[in-house]
């Protein structure tokens, strides 16, 4: 059993920077795709950024390349967003959350068996 908490989130303004954590516990992150998720007010969750075990390779949604890069720290045991330029339609519930390296596509939710509870992001304009 994997345990993620998240921090970091924040009130935040328009090209704002903020980095989220992602410390987890019971597992080891390198041993799994850790990846980031959000869910804006009436919206579904949509997938942000993930960090596969394979090489530390590293994809992100098309909505935040450039702006937002995922991170791995193997010693902390911790997986970080490190967010720039942010907007105000990044105003979300930011998740972490853990996947067994072989149990299906990266960028689906629905394959990640551990979650976080969860941090508020939100951008004023």
């Amino acid at each position: 059993q994997v345990q993620l908490v998240e921090s970091g989130g924040a009130l935040v303004q328009t090209g704002g920077s903020l980095r989220l954590s992602c410390a987890a516990s019971g597992g080891i992150v390198s041993t799994y795709t850790m990846g980031w998720f959000r869910q804006a007010p009436g919206k579904e969750r949509e997938f942000v950024a993930a960090v596969m075990t394979n090489g530390g390779i590293t994809d992100a949604a098309d909505s935040v390349k450039g702006r937002f890069t995922i991170a791995r720290d193997n010693a902390k045991n911790t997986v970080y967003l490190q967010m720039s330029s942010l907007k105000p339609e990044d105003t979300a519930v930011y998740y972490c959350a853990a996947r067994y390296p072989y149990s299906g596509r990266y960028y689906s939710e629905d394959g990640y068996a551990y979650w976080g509870q969860g941090t508020q992001v939100t951008v004023s304009s």
